[in-house]
């Protein structure tokens, strides 16, 4: 008699171990995927941004045409973004272009026929507003980072997570000290 008690207390604490690692496993499983929703969000307004880039370069350059290694930078940022297979490759490649952005913004501020040009003038508000939305995507993605990377991490969690293919994710965060402040750029 004692022996089927034991038994079945053997197998009451299996059956809800097995639970536990499977409402774990779910947890992550629901934690991961609205954080790779979330980056899908900040890539839709990357490639907001990036189609508007183009436009806004030619805008200058009909203006500055001497001004060459700034438009090749850009390029290359572009291409950089349509080879980047990870968020990391493309977070960088984000912050490459913000680069080349804002020094092809202090070369628009040299020009007072391009800022007084309407089409520019379009680009620029509209460039404004996907940097905004930018900025929004950024932070909402790194708060769905931040859960799923606090909850990998807490205990007992980490137990079940060492035995899955979960790891930690990267925040999308500015690099370098000159990309923590916006351009200032008057016309």
């Amino acid at each position: 008699m004692n022996s089927r008690r034991l038994l079945w207390g053997i197998v009451g604490i299996v059956v809800v171990g097995i639970f536990w690692v499977v409402s774990i496993n779910n947890r992550l499983v629901t934690l991961d995927e609205a954080s790779m929703t979330q980056w899908a969000q900040v890539e839709n307004q990357l490639q907001r941004r990036y189609d508007l880039i183009p436009n806004l370069v030619n805008s200058v350059k009909g203006y500055a045409s001497h001004e060459s290694d700034v438009f090749k930078s850009i390029a290359d940022a572009r291409s950089k973004l349509v080879g980047a297979k990870t968020p990391n490759e493309k977070i960088a490649a984000s912050q490459q272009m913000e680069g080349s952005l804002a020094r092809l913004l202090v070369i628009a501020e040299n020009y007072p026929n391009l800022k007084a040009d309407q089409s520019f003038n379009r680009l620029m508000d509209e460039l404004a507003g996907s940097e905004n939305r930018i900025s929004v995507e950024r932070k909402r993605y790194n708060e769905s980072v931040q859960a799923y990377n606090l909850y990998i991490k807490k205990f007992p969690n980490r137990f079940v997570v060492g035995f899955t293919h979960f790891t930690p994710k990267s925040y999308f965060e500015l690099k370098n000290e000159a990309a923590k402040e916006a351009p200032k750029v008057q016309f």
